[in-house]
Parts: structure tokens; sequence; C-alpha cells
């Protein structure tokens, strides 16, 4: 196999990947589509070796203690290789948004002026456990023309090594550079450190994981970082909801998969509507094994933890949720805008105001009506996969597909034009 880079040094890594970025920069869609195919294909036959890998970092983390949420953001399965694969597949299946005119024009003086998407040039993500990120993000950096250098937790290392050894042959059966990925050699600090001061050879970097990574990333950082966020994803039932749908949309956002950055972690819920739902949520919600910290009005259900302020800002990934009972629709939003972390916020209504309304002033990446918030995802939104969920305001907001991938530059083209 063409295998890992932990042999080399983090310089010589990162300067292969330069090379492999400028001949990825002009291969064509034809050429990086049939290398995501067979990356595709090369996961699926590849998976038992994948999983072995990944059985013995599910193994250590169990030893050590770690929570079983995290356990289940670290674990693959046939299921979840296959959808990494898929991944590759729709990725591949999407337009090429390398060359896409952004704007054009002829100008008065005769120039035609056009601004085209680029690939930025070599992309580095830092992220924790999750080694379907590492397909992930294979798929979308080379897509987009990027080379990627990868480094992942040492929970998830034995699992990153297999999967990229897989795509970094694929790559190679395909007619691509073999080092369009690779993983940034070592495990320590130190390691990210190189990563997050490479200027100059590392274009762009992504940090992808919770707070402390996110907040270290960005804080250490000499090279360009687009911020991902952590998820204290709200939902908001109207006076206007209605309940049955409320109800299964308040289910599915905390229950569906509660350890990922789109699962809902605080529920507020409209006086006029709290007699009726506030027993129901609370006992639905405790069936599937959620524990509800609430606020005096849903404190008066059996079995509801008191609510404290840390509660509020917490981005549990665990089978629990805050709870609150807010006087109108002004108030929830004014909770959302202290408490959120600016991910998600959705609402349930069927009032066309109070939709507008609330979809104009909460100030997050995404905002669901009548819908779950598990729906801010790149796959379910149709990129076909993500790099991540950008929380901030600059270039990149929401998932993260192929167009949040690039950069641009303008092409201008004259006939002899002199100023």
């Amino acid at each position: 196999m063409t295998g890992s880079t932990s042999d080399v040094g983090f310089e010589a890594v990162a300067q292969r990947a330069r090379e492999a970025a400028h001949k990825l920069a002009l291969a064509t869609r034809a050429t990086k589509d049939a290398a995501l195919h067979a990356m595709a294909d090369a996961l699926e036959a590849g998976t038992d070796h994948v999983l072995r890998a990944n059985g013995e970092d599910v193994a250590t983390a169990r030893d050590q203690g770690t929570a079983e949420g995290l356990v289940d953001r670290l674990r693959l399965d046939e299921d979840r290789v296959g959808a990494m694969a898929q991944g590759l597949r729709d990725v591949a299946g999407l337009p090429d948004p390398v060359g896409q005119v952004v704007r054009g024009s002829t100008l008065a003086n005769g120039l035609e002026l056009r601004q085209v998407r680029v690939p930025f040039g070599v992309v580095g993500i830092i992220y924790e456990a999750r080694p379907n990120v590492t397909a992930d993000a294979v798929g979308i950096c080379l897509k987009s023309g990027n080379a990627v250098l990868l480094r992942g937790s040492s929970s998830a290392r034995r699992s990153n090594e297999a999967v990229v050894a897989v795509l970094r042959d694929a790559a190679a059966v395909a007619g691509l550079p073999a080092d369009v990925v690779q993983l940034v050699p070592g495990e320590g600090h130190e390691s990210a450190k190189a990563l997050m001061r490479a200027r100059g050879l590392v274009d762009v970097l992504i940090p992808r994981g919770g707070a402390g990574l996110i907040r270290s990333v960005v804080e250490e950082s000499t090279v360009p970082v687009i911020e991902t966020g952590t998820g204290n994803c709200h939902v908001y039932v109207d006076a206007a909801a209605d309940l049955d749908r409320a109800l299964a949309i308040v289910l599915n956002a905390k229950t569906h998969r509660p350890s990922v950055c789109n699962a809902a972690e605080s529920l507020l819920v409209h006086a006029d509507v709290a007699d009726a739902f506030v027993p129901r949520v609370v006992a639905a919600l405790q069936d599937a094994g959620v524990t509800v910290h609430g606020d005096e009005a849903f404190a008066a259900c059996e079995g509801v933890v008191p609510v404290t302020e840390e509660d509020h800002r917490r981005e549990y990934l665990s089978l629990d949720i805050s709870a609150s009972v807010v006087p109108d629709l002004d108030a929830a939003v004014e909770h959302i805008r202290t408490y959120s972390s600016g991910h998600t916020e959705a609402i349930v209504t069927d009032s066309q105001q109070a939709a507008r309304r609330f979809t104009a002033a909460v100030d997050s990446a995404a905002v669901m009506v009548n819908a779950s918030t598990r729906f801010t995802d790149g796959a379910e939104l149709g990129f076909g996969a993500e790099i991540g969920i950008s929380t901030q305001k600059l270039h990149a907001r929401g998932p993260m597909g192929l167009p949040e991938m690039t950069s641009t530059k303008f092409v201008v083209t004259g006939d002899g034009h002199v100023r």
C-alpha cells in the first residue's frame, strides 16, 4: 500500500501536499470523479480491514473509560463504511466548482472580466474522533481541487490510518498523486501545532470538534482558519404549533443521534401551550431515556432535574436536554441570542408571521421551520458530504460543501489594452 506518512517529518509532508495540489488543480472533472469512484469501491472492498482497525480504537476507548456518546462517534460498522463510500460517489455526481464563473461582464473599455472559482491549494483539517470525517474531507477536498492534510485525534489513529491508506492507493490507481491525501505525522500537540503554524505551506485550516479544540486552533493558528462551531441547538414550540408535529420534531432532534452537533440540546415552549405540551414532551423524552433539565414549569413533572445557567449553555452530546417555558416568541429569540452557539435553531409553528419573524430575528447558521435540527447536514441538504458546519460569518457559513472549499480569481481578457 501507498500507506501512511508517519515516518516523514511535517515539512516534507506539507511540501508533498503542495506538489500534489499543483497537479490536482489541472485535473479534469472526469479524472477527479473517477478517483472518487475508485476510492468508494476501495473503501467497500477494504471494509474488513477498516473495521478491524476501528475495533481496536473502540476497545481502547472503552478501556480508557470514554463516554459512550463519544465512543459512538468513533465507532464504524458496515453501514457507516458503506455510507462513507456512498458519500464519495455522491460528491462525484455533483458539479465541479472549479472554473465556475461567479460573475462576469464586459467593461466599458472592452475588457472581459470573469471571477472564477479556484482551489485553495492545501487544506489542513484538525478533527476529533469520527473517522467517517476522513472520507468526507478527502472527497470534498479532492473534488474542489485541494490536497488535504488530516490531523485526526489519537483515539481514532488506527481507523484513520486504515482509511487513508485505502484512499491513497485508490487515488494513485486513478492517476492522481497519492499525496492529495496525507495524515499529519505524530500524535501529540506538537503535530497539531506544526499544522497550525504552517503558513505558506498550508492555505486554509479547518478545526472540527469540541469547543476546546476549535478555540485552541483559532487562537494559536497562523494559518487562516475557517471556524466550525459547537451545536447548542434549540427547538422552539410556538403558540401556533401543531403539538403532534412538535412532539415528533423534538424527539427526532434530540434522540435520533444525540452525539452529533446538530442534535437539539435546548427546548423552548410558548406559555400558551405549556400546560398541554410540557407533560407530553417530558413523558416522551423520558421514555426515550432523556434526562430533562427544566425550569419551574418543567420541574412540576416527575423526574425533571432543575436547570442551571450552565445547562442552558451546554452542548450535551448525550441524552440530556435543557427545557424552559417562555412567555412569547421574542423571549424565545432572546433566550437563543443569549445561549446559542449559532449552529441551528428550529421553530414549530403553523403561523407564517411567527415563522418569518423567527427566521429574521435568529442569527444562526441554519434556521429550520417545522423541521428537525438534524437536517443541518451536507448530505441531507444535497451537498454530497460536508467538511463541517461553519458558525462564523466570513466566506462560508453552515454546512461546507464544494463551493465553500474554493477561493476565486479574476481573469481579465483584453485585446492589446493598455491603461
